[in-house]
């Protein structure tokens, strides 16, 4: 009986395997590149803020300029509310106006651009 399996085994000539036969492997490692790009491109968008207000572009009513920690969960947040800027104390149970504020002023380098004379040198 042996010796008729070897027979067999070698009549019947095994075909070699590698990464071009059949679709299987090539298919995997394409479904799983485009699974990546796709979890890569959802964390750019979560990232950029892309999600919050349904991917709507535009100005928002309620705008966040500055958030500063005070610790132990507690902030001064500035925000921009329908042409006002207010100043609010937030806390885990509790929000509260501190103050309205003035119009925003100009930043920094257009502060300095203005007292500087354009022909100096420093």
């Amino acid at each position: 009986m042996l010796p008729f399996l070897l027979a067999q085994a070698q009549q019947a000539p095994v075909p070699a395997v590698g990464w071009s036969d059949g679709p299987g492997v090539v298919r995997t490692l394409l479904s799983l590149l485009v699974v990546l790009g796709l979890l890569g491109g959802c964390l750019w968008l979560i990232r950029r803020g892309g999600w919050q207000g349904g991917l709507r572009k535009g100005p928002r009513a309620v705008q966040i300029e500055t958030a500063v920690g005070l610790g132990d969960r507690r902030q001064l947040v500035i925000v921009s509310v329908e042409g006002r800027r207010l100043l609010l104390g937030v806390t885990p149970m509790h929000v509260a106006l501190v103050t309205e504020l003035g119009p925003a002023g100009p930043s920094f380098p257009e502060t300095l651009a203005a007292r500087m004379p354009v022909g100096s040198a420093p």
